[in-house]
């Protein structure tokens, strides 16, 4: 089989053609990065939104950014309210808001959502996490607070919620990162934050038939946001060799909880690393260790079987780094598109025995050959410029 015979220029067309070779309409279509902040990808990622909301009943866009960060955006695309400066401030993180693509994303959605009365919603995914993690105070007050009064027999109130919180800056520490002694996280009051927030997710189940639509799926968001971090934080203050797969494992299974809530609302476009969408499980490279764990995509595909389709992106040239022409990167290479769609399993039966390719580029993760029969298709780019002064994060 002929490369060219797997592959089409990436278009609108292209899009709906191969969401036609899919045994079922996904909820959640996933859209890989190999690596971040590659202004390119952003740009096509929006021309593929922008085709799928307009041709494909689309009314949902998911990032890997904070989903409590991300109210902030969804309130500015579907009210108005703040300022786009603002919003993109405040309602990315990982310096996401930085991006020009995703800043062009948000004010698209916006004037969407002005001239049409079916409105587009915006989530992000990831917890309130970068290398270390948040307070749980919002979403543990947040839930606390939409709840029909406190606990029963009144034994947990917010002011008790307030002490045992303390001070935010004893849960953000950025130094817990490397030093789990630093960690609060098993903690006497940590350890009871976790059975308070069990408690309050309990009783939650109970009171749900009397909160509105909008009221009880902030709830349950606050509710699976607080309990992932205080487990997160549990963990940061581990010693054990297992700690960052653990951690690792967490974040994704805190990604796959918040895809599925987002699945409801479906069908969406979920952008974020290959990495956290891929379905077969992850491997990075982590000081002297090799961490290994099942991504989000992996939970969110086992549990939504078909309605899972996951898009890997993979690169041509990056700066400098130039593929060896016997990678599956050094092959795509080859096509006469600048940016290309590829039926991956196709392009598994046409490529005989590809080498993995090796980049000087840490921060990007190249496609495994070996793996392309769990990917749906592949978004590849000739060229990718990587933009300088941001951070480099899987």
């Amino acid at each position: 089989m002929d490369i060219k015979d797997t592959a089409r220029p990436l278009d609108g067309a292209s899009i709906s053609a191969f969401l036609r070779t899919l045994p079922a309409k996904p909820l959640l279509l996933g859209l890989g990065e190999a690596r971040h902040f590659v202004q390119e990808l952003g740009e096509a990622r929006n021309e593929i939104f922008r085709h799928l909301v307009e041709h494909e009943g689309y009314r949902s866009f998911a990032i890997e950014s904070d989903c409590l960060m991300g109210l902030v955006v969804n309130d500015y695309i579907t009210t108005g309210t703040g300022t786009l400066d603002d919003v993109m401030e405040r309602g990315f993180s990982h310096k996401f808001g930085t991006s020009p693509a995703n800043r062009e994303l948000v004010r698209w959605m916006r004037t969407y959502n002005k001239e049409h009365d079916e409105k587009l919603r915006f989530f992000g995914f990831d917890g309130p996490l970068e290398y270390w993690a948040a307070s749980p105070r919002q979403a543990l007050t947040g839930l606390y607070d939409l709840l029909d009064g406190p606990l029963p027999g009144a034994v947990v109130t917010r002011e008790t919620l307030d002490t045992l919180l303390g001070p935010d800056d004893r849960w953000s520490n950025e130094a817990t990162a490397m030093d789990p002694s630093q960690s609060i996280g098993q903690s006497a009051d940590a350890q009871r934050l976790r059975l308070i927030a069990d408690d309050l997710v309990a009783l939650l189940d109970t009171q749900m038939p009397g909160l509105s639509v909008e009221d009880r799926e902030l709830a349950e968001l606050y509710g699976r946001t607080a309990v992932g971090l205080l487990r997160f934080h549990y963990w940061m203050a581990d010693a054990s060799p297992a700690r960052w797969t653990r951690l690792s494992a967490l974040r994704d299974a805190m990604m796959a909880a918040n895809l599925r809530a987002i699945a409801e609302h479906g069908p969406a476009l979920v952008f974020s690393a290959n990495l956290h969408l891929q379905r077969h499980k992850s491997f990075m490279s982590f000081g002297d260790q090799t961490l290994e764990w099942w991504s989000a995509g992996a939970i969110a595909g086992t549990q939504l079987g078909d309605r899972y389709a996951f898009l890997a992106s993979a690169f041509g040239t990056v700066g400098e780094d130039t593929p060896s022409p016997d990678t599956v990167e050094g092959i795509l290479s080859g096509l006469p598109w600048d940016h290309s769609l590829i039926d991956a399993r196709q392009l598994a039966e046409a490529v005989t025995k590809p080498i993995q390719r090796v980049s000087q580029d840490f921060a990007y993760f190249p496609l495994d050959p070996a793996q392309l029969d769990l990917i749906d298709g592949v978004v590849f780019l000739k060229q990718a410029v990587r933009l300088s002064g941001w951070p480099e994060r899987g």
